[in-house]
């Protein structure tokens, strides 16, 4: 059984949710909020938001409140199709926010100053991690610490890892990569789609490839 070159350290995330002064009544105040937040609000709001809007048609809160707030569908499908597994930097999420809407206000300038429904509030997510105190060295030992991990857990290695990371890749995929030298089966997972399984369903893939891996 192929065994690690260092093993993977599984821990376990919280996140502490900050309401900022910072919000926006319209469309115009939404953009310049995106501009000017902090790094840990684009954070919460796409990322996070992600883990509580898991598979619904709009999965970061910017979408959700374009559409419910502004009735903007067509730009709320523009900002929702902004695809996180795709990002490795905040700043790369902010522009990629900030751009359709300024497209969308560019041809219809009265949307800049249309109020919303309600305000737009600006939040952070202040997250803190603490080792489980287990930790894997092989394939199996691997799958039945995710068997046992709690889901905002499963999150964070497999969603959130990527700005961590700073690559378009998961926790699990990297080690699988870098420590069991195994490739192929990081790219598999990380084929695995966040948009179209709940978390409990990514973890039951997460699983499922890792025991249908037999070149090990």
């Amino acid at each position: 059984m192929r065994r690690a070159t260092s093993p993977f350290e599984f821990v376990t995330a919280s996140y502490l949710v900050r309401i900022l002064p910072q919000r926006a009544n319209t469309l115009g105040e939404l953009a310049d909020g995106l501009r000017t937040c902090s790094d840990a609000s684009i954070f919460h709001h796409t990322f996070q938001s992600l883990e509580r809007h898991h598979y619904t048609t709009f999965s970061n809160d910017f979408a959700q409140w374009t559409s419910a707030a502004c009735n903007e569908p067509w730009l709320a499908e523009r900002l929702a199709a902004v695809d996180v597994r795709d990002i490795t930097s905040l700043e790369t999420l902010r522009q990629a926010l900030v751009d359709p809407i300024d497209h969308h206000i560019g041809g219809h300038p009265d949307a800049a100053r249309r109020r919303a429904f309600e305000p737009f509030y600006f939040c952070e997510s202040l997250g803190v991690q603490v080792p489980l105190g287990t930790s894997a060295s092989t394939l199996p030992e691997l799958s039945a610490g995710i068997a046992a991990l709690s889901l905002q857990t499963i999150h964070h290695h497999f969603i959130n890892s990527r700005i961590r990371l700073h690559l378009a890749t998961n926790d699990f995929s990297h080690w699988i990569d870098q420590a069991l030298g195994l490739p192929p089966l990081a790219r598999k997972l990380d084929r695995i789609d966040v948009y179209v399984n709940s978390l409990d369903d990514l973890r039951r893939e997460i699983l499922a490839t890792l025991s249908s891996w037999t070149d090990v």
